[in-house]
C-alpha cells in the first residue's frame, strides 16, 4: 500500500454499523479479516440481528 492516494485506498462496509470504513496501516497484514470499524462495534456483533 505504498504510494496510494488517502482517496484510494480499499474500503469496506461493518457489518454492526452498515458504514463504510478504509484501509489503515495497523489492518495492512490482516485486511481480509477485518469485520468491523471500530472496537465498539466488535464489541457489540453479539447484539446485531436481535429483536426485543
Amino acid at each position: 500500500m505504498k504510494n496510494v492516494k488517502k482517496e484510494n485506498l480499499p474500503q469496506k462496509v461493518c457489518t454492526v454499523c452498515g458504514r463504510p470504513f478504509v484501509w489503515r496501516k495497523k489492518w495492512e497484514k490482516v485486511w481480509e479479516e477485518v469485520k468491523y470499524c471500530s472496537e465498539c462495534c466488535r464489541q457489540n456483533r453479539a447484539s446485531v440481528g436481535k429483536t426485543i
